[in-house]
């Protein structure tokens, strides 16, 4: 505890300071070797959410008034708001994955028969989130979001996993390759070139559902659950540091008598623990991924996982730029640590009926190079292998 509120006390002195010795030191050619990282550390620090603290609460109140209300109507477009209990009737957050081993882990729940279908028309450009996004219809009239850039492969890949072990999803596609007619995007991306979209991610709700809200990871009403842990565990084992209450989902059902928790974001998954820069190299990178911790203490009763972990490595290499980041994603560390054993064991046993071709193929529908598949299954056979021995 002492360590932690060192490291605040440091990361707030930074947020004061840096801005005016930057301002007398940093040389031209220091700017520009560093530039892009500080770019990549006030979108970070923008898109981080954690409105219980002062720093947060300081940077909302500089905020004009036109910022405020075009935030606030973004986050009603997109269902942002924290769902109410009072809105719940029958919430659930997993359920019974069947015969795990007979899933079909490279085309995913909507299998081969829902996958999008060109030829694909543009809809409008979304600005939601880091990444260059829009909505398009397929051929068979269905309306998909498709993002495009680092997230993509790994958010289709996290979403095989969890759905194979009885979490819900959205119906995600990896599609190498795709025209989309009357492609219109101001946001640039290296993965378009004209109407064309490379390595993009489709994603659509299941048929029946639409999202009412968000959920929190500290008042939910599945903490203390095996299934909540079991959630917990999962984001370790893909690496998912991405967990602010934002990217959480609750679905409702047409008739409104069931409600669905899940994490819809996992974009940020299968690399290191926490967030780095550039920002790119912080999710679907197999070097990070498999130099990175897992299980970092064994209590007995209870585990400690190392993701999410606060991202000490933005502050050096953004001189301090990223201390907001810093201050804001250490508060969720709490998510990694002290696991009941017996739950993640659990999820250890439904992972382990997973056969080594269902790994391959969850990563084969990502699109990733054949070279960093087997890869990231041996870092998965070993984690498995770990849960399983506790």
């Amino acid at each position: 505890m002492a360590k932690n509120r060192v490291l605040l006390l440091l990361a707030c002195l930074l947020i004061l300071g840096v801005p005016a010795w930057q301002a007398q030191n940093s040389p031209a050619q220091e700017s520009t070797v560093q530039g892009s990282q500080v770019q990549d550390a006030h979108a970070l620090t923008a898109t981080t959410q954690d409105s219980t603290t002062s720093v947060a609460g300081r940077h909302r109140r500089i905020a004009s008034p036109e910022k405020a209300r075009s935030k606030d109507n973004e986050a009603k477009r997109h269902n942002d708001k924290p769902i109410k209990p009072d809105a719940l009737t029958k919430p659930v957050i997993w359920q019974d994955p069947g015969d795990i081993a007979g899933k079909d882990l490279f085309w995913g729940q909507g299998g081969p028969r829902h996958r999008p279908r060109p030829p694909f028309t543009f809809i409008r450009e979304e600005r939601h989130g880091n990444y260059p996004k829009f909505d398009c219809r397929d051929a068979n009239g269905k309306k998909w979001r498709v993002k495009l850039g680092a997230e993509a492969r790994p958010e289709v890949a996290a979403s095989r996993l969890l759905w194979a072990v009885g979490y819900f999803v959205d119906e995600n596609y990896l599609v190498p390759k795709a025209q989309v007619r009357g492609l219109k995007m101001e946001r640039e991306s290296g993965k378009q070139k004209g109407a064309t979209v490379i390595d993009a991610r489709f994603k659509r709700r299941p048929a029946g559902k639409q999202k009412i809200g968000t959920w929190k990871w500290r008042d939910n009403p599945f903490s203390g659950t095996r299934e909540f842990n079991g959630l917990r565990v999962m984001m370790a084992v893909i690496n998912n540091w991405d967990l602010k209450d934002v990217n959480n989902a609750v679905q409702e059902a047409r008739d409104h008598q069931q409600q669905f928790f899940l994490v819809s974001d996992l974009g940020s998954s299968f690399g290191p623990n926490a967030v780095d820069l550039p920002l790119s190299s912080s999710k679907g990178n197999p070097r990070k991924f498999e130099h990175s911790k897992f299980i970092t203490r064994n209590h007995g009763a209870v585990v400690d996982f190392a993701t999410p972990a606060a991202p000490a490595g933005i502050l050096v290499k953004t001189v301090g730029v990223g201390a907001m980041a810093y201050v804001l994603r250490s508060r969720l560390d709490w998510i990694g640590n002290n696991v009941p054993a017996p739950d993640a064991h659990w999820i250890g046993m439904l992972l382990g009926q997973l056969s080594h071709q269902q790994l391959v193929d969850a990563f084969r529908a990502g699109n990733f190079p054949t070279s960093e598949v087997e890869r990231y299954v041996s870092v998965m056979e070993d984690r498995i292998r770990e849960l399983q021995g506790l």
